[in-house]
């Protein structure tokens, strides 16, 4: 009795580390994606993830973003202009601008607005400017986090359309893109967390049967 208690528990011990480590296997970082939600009478982007920039063209480094004078003169300030296809997001600071990049013209009918308030990394995008902007010194593929608020703002008011827009470059690569998603909608992870857990069960059934358990 007791060598089949060990037995058992062996078992169970092996089968919970094969169902259990796929899921804490370093994941690569998702691509850079900004979500803008109505949170209150507010309008708040957050955006996170990675930019690979190869494949786009390097274009210099600028305190002026989306061809519009930063109000505090010297530096960008995180902004949105629907209309130019614009979203910047993160403090104050001075950004470093790549082009190359395909993707909507507009996410929306409405003008320039600067933030109420931004934090983080230094990100955006241009259509209008044909610009990509990631903080100056940005080492390519490195994490990014960054956020803007808009206080008493609402979609209508920003002149933003709800709905997914994704600008992409080079030939595939992972991180070769940037996603805006207004409305508030989540990131999927491509399935990666699913099909870890799907492969950890199939594990875990095929030592079943060797071990007879």
């Amino acid at each position: 009795m007791k060598t089949l208690l060990l037995a058992a528990m062996r078992c169970s011990l092996m089968f919970t580390a094969v169902a259990v480590t796929p899921l804490f296997s370093i994941q690569p970082a998702q691509a850079y994606s900004v979500t803008l939600q109505q949170i209150g009478s507010n309008v708040v982007a957050n955006g996170t993830g990675a930019i690979n920039l190869t494949g786009l063209i390097f274009q210099g480094t600028s305190s002026v973003a989306a061809g519009v004078n930063a109000p505090s003169g010297d530096s960008v300030v995180p902004q949105m202009n629907a209309s130019f296809g614009a979203i910047l997001t993160g403090q104050v600071g001075v950004v470093t601008g790549y082009t190359g990049f395909t993707g909507p013209t507009s996410f929306g009918p409405g003008g320039i607005f600067f933030a109420t308030t931004g934090s983080g990394d230094l990100v955006g995008i241009s259509n209008g400017a044909h610009a990509l902007y990631v903080p100056v010194g940005y080492v390519s593929g490195a994490a990014l986090s960054s956020s803007a608020t808009w206080n008493n703002a609402t979609f209508a008011s920003l002149g933003v359309t709800p709905g997914t827009y994704v600008w992409s470059w080079g030939t595939g690569l992972p991180n070769q893109n940037f996603t805006l998603i207004i409305g508030g909608a989540g990131v999927p992870d491509g399935g990666s967390t699913v099909s870890l857990l799907g492969f950890g069960l199939l594990g875990l059934a095929a030592l079943r049967r060797k071990l007879g358990c």
